[in-house]
């Protein structure tokens, strides 16, 4: 089910591993099934695929759980770039069921890096063109209209 904040949907599926003892995804997961569908963003839209393309360090992580994460589940997660500065870029998220149910919702911040360089970057124009195609456009402060929820 695609909602209309995220054009971005990525399928991931709940393992049996991610159970803990009250039957229900550990919250650490939320992180791992944001990361799976920020790094298949990256490579679709961002069209920098491979690890060693991933230029980005993660800054900082929100979470907000909704509802139980359960196995078998099949999630959809949401992804856009809600903010697009120089050096930055937010990434909003939202985990549904396939039958629609906001599970989980949060936000990360991942900073341009140069690991060689061990310095912080701008983001390549190549990169911010593809982003802000589809996820723009970006209007003050590099923000887009705010998402629901």
């Amino acid at each position: 089910m695609e909602s209309p904040e995220f054009r971005f949907q990525y399928e991931v599926p709940v393992r049996f591993k991610d159970v803990d003892i009250g039957g229900h995804a550990h919250h650490s997961h939320a992180l791992v099934y944001f990361e799976e569908a920020r790094a298949a963003y990256w490579t679709e839209v961002a069209g920098k695929g491979g690890l060693e393309n991933i230029d980005y360090i993660l800054a900082e992580a929100s979470i907000r759980y909704h509802a139980r994460v359960l196995w078998p589940q099949k999630l959809s997660v949401g992804v856009a770039v809600s903010r697009l500065g120089k050096r930055h870029f937010v990434m909003s998220y939202e985990v549904r069921s396939q039958e629609g149910e906001r599970l989980v919702s949060g936000t990360t911040t991942q900073v341009m890096f140069d690991y060689e360089a061990g310095a912080t970057k701008p983001i390549p124009p190549e990169v911010r063109e593809a982003i802000s195609s589809w996820d723009g456009p970006f209007g003050p402060g590099g923000v887009t209209a705010p998402l629901e929820g």
